[in-house]
């Protein structure tokens, strides 16, 4: 997960790393990942903390009084406080294990709020429950527009083996209404979406531009077109 955080100044947070809490439908979610391990990187790829167990971790206590700790002891958690920038928290599997995970991003210091004004995640997209999820909060009391995005031949294009090459996208409410979908970018809202300035450099990646979202939780669903599969990345932009 990547996050660009703007703030009055040096603000506290916490990142977690959740993987065996998780569950559908109240059950245990298969396939999730039994032991994730948390590293929280600067700008410039510096690591600033590292974590695998939260219970065992000398911000224990910190994460506890912060009332939200991992249900988990096997769950990662960290708190920073950071300065105004760029910032990347990679979650892996202890011993190189493998499975779905989910991490979070949450302002710990009300007094001077964060704004994360980009957010994403880059993940491998599979089919059917393990499609990749990425979930933001319009925090506050005003509306807000937000562009999603679902990027995969970039990633391609940059390096990175098995991109997704036709992500498709959706964007839900908090009760899993569909609010807006998109395959190909440039096949709707391609005139707005260009004037942010955030248009994908390749026509098969999907874009949508949002409504002003109420305040609430939402979601965005990546897939591949056809069921295909592959690396991709989800990125959120708050915009002006």
């Amino acid at each position: 997960m990547a996050a660009w955080i703007q703030a009055a100044r040096a603000t506290k947070l916490m990142v977690r790393g959740i993987g065996p809490s998780l569950t559908i439908n109240n059950q245990p979610l298969p396939g999730r990942l039994s032991d994730p391990t948390l590293t929280l990187f600067d700008g410039a790829g510096n690591s600033l903390a590292t974590n695998d167990d939260w219970m065992n971790s000398p911000q224990k206590q910190q994460i506890i009084d912060s009332t939200i700790p991992p249900t988990d002891p096997k769950e990662s958690a960290i708190i920073a406080t950071l300065q105004p920038g760029n910032y990347t928290a990679i979650m892996s599997g202890s011993g190189g294990t493998t499975g779905i995970g989910v991490v979070e991003l949450y302002d710990l210091d009300q007094s001077a709020p964060a704004n994360p004004a980009n957010i994403s995640t880059r993940g491998f997209v599979d089919i059917g429950d393990n499609v990749m999820i990425g979930g933001f909060i319009v925090g506050g009391s005003q509306n807000r527009t937000v562009l999603v995005r679902a990027i995969g031949p970039e990633l391609g294009a940059a390096g990175v083996p098995g991109s997704l090459q036709d992500p498709t996208l959706e964007l839900h409410n908090a009760s899993g209404t569909l609010l807006a979908s998109n395959d190909n970018w440039k096949s709707d809202q391609q005139a707005q979406i260009s004037a942010t300035g955030l248009a994908p450099a390749d026509d098969r990646e999907a874009a949508i531009l949002s409504t002003p979202l109420a305040p609430g939780n939402y979601t965005a669903i990546v897939s591949g077109s056809g069921g295909t599969t592959g690396v991709a990345l989800v990125e959120v932009y708050q915009l002006p």
